[in-house]
């Protein structure tokens, strides 16, 4: 299993100086590179290589690494053949990429960049997280990244870890994911979004005021909170993610999940499950997909299962006699079988059928 880790950087002022005048060289570099390759329509990096490396290590200076590097970064830039109607530019600050003959993680706490003015040793801050997982590594993969966020510098590692042997499941733990609820399981555990909806709530109200407002101070405090937001939900969806994998790791059960593709699109006006203004800001903003591969890069490393069912009719199902009706739904928390009475919260009951539906995958002669 490959981790990316973002290791943050703390350069000297002089350091500093010379990463950005190294980044604003390699990324010009890259748009000659790419004018070129638009121009020849060839982006093929042998191909490209035969026609621009010379060219451009004698224009910009560049060490031969670093051009071969900065080719390889307008090659897969126009990777995909539908993107290659227009010339690709790139901008002075962004990310430069390295290798193990231009970059050396020396220790736990020290980096060799190469840059302009040669080799510079560079202080580093990692984790507890980030050391386990290089303490553990198999090997640190060549290519690093070294991107300059929000006037701060960071490494992207990967790092390529062994996964654990796939457990035996022997049961299945049921997990409905939700807005009001972010996560509810088959055992009956709740995990509230109420915290996260407020906060979301409170957020896009005051990107209205500021977006309204337009002044260079709004303007200020937009870009000082565009991260928050979305900092604090991935805190979050780690934190759900990192237990549903220890419960079912500890209780030997494979994880099971509905497979939610599409949702935002069945919210969107024109379509006919429409719906209100509010519930698609909610949908819209709702990291499902993120909790989702969370979820699954966890329960990979911790050799647990992950199975992925159906979503249809999950919430109207009778969990104990298996009836269907949209109308034993009451609301959002009650459901009542229209058939036997039996009532539970709904969320539960759908977890539940959610896991019955996992047991079918594995076991098709199951109950669906």
């Amino acid at each position: 299993m490959f981790y990316t880790l973002k290791i943050r950087l703390y350069p000297s002022k002089e350091q500093t100086e010379q990463l950005l005048r190294t980044m604003a060289r390699f990324n010009a570099a890259c748009n000659a590179i790419s004018e070129i390759a638009f121009d020849n329509k060839t982006f093929g990096k042998t191909m490209l290589q035969r026609i621009c490396y010379y060219q451009v290590r004698n224009k910009f200076k560049l060490s031969s690494q670093m051009v071969i590097r900065a080719i390889s970064k307008v090659c897969e830039s126009y990777s995909d053949r539908k993107k290659r109607d227009k010339i690709h530019t790139f901008k002075p600050h962004g990310a430069i990429v390295y290798d193990d003959r231009i970059l050396t993680v020396k220790s736990i706490d020290k980096v060799s960049i190469l840059t302009l003015a040669g080799r510079i040793f560079v202080p580093m801050l990692v984790c507890q997280y980030h050391a386990h997982i290089l303490n553990h590594a198999l090997k640190v993969r060549g290519q690093t990244d070294l991107g300059y966020i929000g006037g701060k510098f960071y490494l992207f590692l990967v790092a390529e870890c062994a996964d654990e042997p796939e457990t035996i499941s022997k049961d299945f733990l049921g997990v409905d994911l939700g807005i009001a609820k972010i996560a509810t399981t088959s055992d009956g555990k709740f995990y509230s979004g109420s915290k996260v909806k407020s906060i979301r709530r409170r957020y896009f109200r005051l990107r209205q005021k500021l977006q309204a407002k337009g002044t260079k101070s709004a303007k200020r405090k937009l870009k000082m909170r565009r991260h928050k937001e979305s900092r604090f939900a991935t805190d979050v969806n780690h934190c759900i993610s990192k237990r549903l994998v220890e419960v079912a790791k500890g209780t030997q059960r494979a994880i099971v999940l509905e497979d939610l593709k599409g949702i935002r699109q069945r919210a969107r006006k024109g379509t006919r499950q429409t719906v209100c203004k509010t519930m698609r800001q909610a949908l819209s903003s709702w990291s499902f997909y993120q909790l989702r591969q969370f979820i699954e890069y966890k329960a990979r490393a911790a050799g647990v299962l992950v199975i992925y069912v159906d979503p249809r009719n999950t919430s109207c199902i009778c969990s104990k006699c298996g009836h269907v009706d949209k109308k034993s739904r009451r609301d959002q928390e009650h459901f009542v079988c229209s058939a036997c009475g039996y009532e539970l919260n709904a969320d539960i009951n759908a977890a539940l059928n959610i896991a019955r539906r996992g047991a079918g995958v594995i076991q098709p002669n199951a109950v669906a």
